[in-house]
């Protein structure tokens, strides 16, 4: 079976309404050839991060991003993973939280971003403290869809392969990765990264990431990519918004998985 799939690259900035607009284009972008998954990248709606935690306040209260996803999937009628929007935690930070959505509208669960980057990358914004703002999530996100099992991850999760493999205990099928990289990290790691979530977990990876120059201080690496469970590039981005669509084979990745039973040959 051969499944269509879509990595939606953003230069979100700090205007909601032209994010919003911006996304909407692209997902249906996305539906018109033929996907029938969409992923957005992380901060998605808004990259300000002094304006995150308004956003999250209102999303708590009419939960209007949340019906803005659910509307996308079912206008499209795709399966459409969400970006990332802030949602409060109860210790006054946010939680950064990819919800995902079936054709229909249906919420099918959410991911809450479980690793922090507080890093310092020698860029223009130079010192990276996630922490302060966001609240770890504590849980795994490997949810049933038409299209078989879906795991969700999110940006700097992609440096924690534990992670993925507690989702290959899950019997992961196909990972979605929203992303904002750096672009000074991006353009070093982020796709021998990806690559390699899907080689070591024979699965395809879907990874949307921002892709530009967002403020004075804040670049991202784009390369939005789909690889296969062989390794294989299928699609990939530049930089600048746009969308990437490949077409992968689920029998194959599951002859793959018969062929080299690398879940089975664990040791530790």
């Amino acid at each position: 079976m051969s499944v269509n799939v879509a990595a939606i690259q953003m230069v979100s900035s700090r205007v909601l309404a032209e994010n919003l607009q911006q996304a909407e284009a692209l997902v249906a972008e996305a539906a018109a050839r033929g996907a029938r998954l969409a992923v957005l990248p992380e901060n998605f709606a808004l990259f300000a991060s002094r304006e995150i935690g308004v956003l999250a306040k209102a999303e708590a209260v009419d939960a209007s991003l949340q019906t803005f996803l659910s509307e996308l999937a079912r206008r499209y009628q795709l399966i459409l993973v969400g970006g990332t929007i802030p949602i409060p935690a109860d210790d006054g930070r946010i939680y950064a939280t990819s919800f995902v959505y079936a054709a229909n509208g249906d919420c099918l669960g959410y991911y809450r971003k479980i690793h922090l980057f507080d890093a310092e990358v020698g860029d223009s914004q130079g010192h990276y403290r996630e922490s302060d703002t966001y609240a770890p999530g504590d849980s795994l996100a490997v949810l049933e869809t038409e299209l078989g099992r879906l795991g969700i991850a999110v940006c700097y999760d992609l440096r924690f392969p534990e992670l993925f493999r507690a989702m290959q205990d899950l019997e992961v099928d196909i990972i979605a990765l929203p992303s904002a990289f750096t672009r000074s990290t991006g353009w070093a790691h982020w796709l021998p990264l990806v690559r390699a979530r899907a080689i070591e977990n024979q699965c395809v990876v879907v990874a949307a990431n921002q892709g530009g120059i967002h403020d004075a201080k804040r670049q991202t690496s784009g390369g939005s990519v789909v690889v296969d469970s062989w390794g294989r590039v299928l699609a990939e981005a530049g930089l600048g918004a746009g969308c990437v669509i490949a077409s992968y084979d689920a029998e194959e990745q599951a002859a793959l998985r018969k062929r080299m039973p690398v879940a089975q040959h664990r040791r530790l």
